[in-house]
């Protein structure tokens, strides 16, 4: 059942960050801007985010088996479409299209991993596979700057697309849903009652800010800023600009598996993403004062920031322990919802004010400083809101 899992969630990790090192190509071929190509990575994470809604419904209704390989059939499609793509509305098309169809990749195993293990193991088995699907980021890197060197942007998407499709017959063949999770009298009887009663579970309000901007950040700079901050603040170029990208890739998923025995030690979800959110808003800010002045800095601050600043699983954990069983499946969507629409929202943002810096002509250092400082205060006020939160309930 894992790796049935963990493959797709590998795919998702990859297209969910290979546009920085694509960006070039796409630019050429597709006659696009820094904003157009921010609008094709923000296209992915909304189409992300809008589809936790129906995920959440068809995970309590049909099962994640289901659910899942209907996802990643849109998916496949968006892939080839990428791949054929001519210009900047095929292309946010076809990232629309990818997005929807990873929607459902780490939901179901979230899912399954609530139902299937006891309460306590939440935490340390979705870092588990977080951990290990987010090494689809750093393929995503130097991996795939040699192929597309090898067989160009085109063939190499397409390649992707069959790599999905095989993804999505072995899950279709290894998965098993789980029994049914039946309300309680007086449950739930509606989608809409359902999400009124999951948004009205007041331990979960503090949390929310935190899950908009926390990941935000972190693939803002993954998959847009780190190649153009590199190459025109600290002058990297070729090899270095993709090793780069690949070992921030790598500090997520080091992070994600970091997270698991800091959560151990200190036994608690809130205190472990507390923990690691203080430690990236304090990189930020450093990055964003400081890091233009030396790359020897810079790149520590970017994976430092990259390791500890998407607590993802720590602060669904947090979550989850809130969440009635019935609504598992819309519970913990809607938390993602949260997550992804921020990381769209940072994406669409960030590439505006990249665009108008530019044509204002601001410099390069100046530019990329004021973004992560930005970056630094906005989490360290969410953080202070996430403080208020009650513990996880064990």
């Amino acid at each position: 059942m894992f790796l049935a899992l963990l493959f797709p969630y590998l795919l998702s990790q990859f297209y969910r960050a290979f546009l920085a090192v694509v960006a070039g190509d796409l630019s050429r071929d597709l006659g696009l801007d820094a904003a157009g190509l921010a609008s094709l990575q923000a296209a992915y994470l909304l189409a992300f985010a809008l589809a936790q809604v129906p995920v959440g419904l068809a995970l309590d209704r049909f099962g994640p088996r289901r659910t899942l390989a209907f996802g990643m059939s849109a998916a496949v499609v968006g892939g080839v479409l990428l791949a054929l793509a001519s210009g900047l509305a095929q292309g946010i098309a076809a990232m629309a299209l990818v997005g929807a169809g990873c929607a459902p990749v780490l939901m179901a195993g979230f899912y399954l991993i609530a139902r299937t293990y006891p309460p306590a193991r939440f935490a340390t088995m979705s870092s588990l596979l977080i951990g290990l699907g987010s090494l689809g980021d750093p393929l995503s890197g130097m991996p795939l700057a040699l192929a597309v060197g090898t067989f160009g942007w085109r063939p190499t998407l397409l390649g992707i697309a069959g790599i999905t499709a095989a993804s999505l017959a072995y899950g279709a063949v290894a998965l098993r849903d789980p029994p049914r999770a039946e309300a309680p009298p007086g449950g739930a009887i509606s989608p809409i009652a359902g999400a009124r009663q999951i948004l009205g579970i007041r331990a979960l309000w503090p949390l929310f800010p935190l899950a908009l901007v926390s990941y935000a950040c972190v693939i803002a700079t993954r998959g847009l800023w780190i190649v153009p901050y590199l190459e025109g603040v600290h002058g990297f170029a070729g090899a270095g600009l993709s090793l780069s990208a690949t070992a921030m890739g790598l500090a997520i998923a080091a992070g994600a598996l970091l997270y698991a025995p800091l959560n151990r030690v200190l036994r608690n979800a809130k205190y472990a993403a507390a923990w690691g959110v203080a430690v990236t808003t304090v990189a930020w800010l450093a990055l964003g004062l400081v890091g233009a002045s030396s790359a020897a800095l810079a790149l520590p601050l970017l994976l430092l920031v990259a390791c500890f600043g998407a607590p993802f699983a720590m602060v669904m954990a947090h979550a989850r322990s809130f969440m009635p069983a019935h609504l598992l499946g819309q519970g913990v969507t809607i938390m993602n919802l949260v997550f992804m629409g921020g990381a769209a929202l940072g994406q669409w943002l960030s590439g505006h004010y990249v665009r108008a810096a530019q044509l204002a002509e601001v410099v390069p250092g100046d530019i990329y400083g004021r973004l992560f400082t930005g970056f630094g205060l906005v989490l360290g006020l969410t953080l202070a809101i996430y403080l208020l939160s009650p513990r996880e309930r064990r």
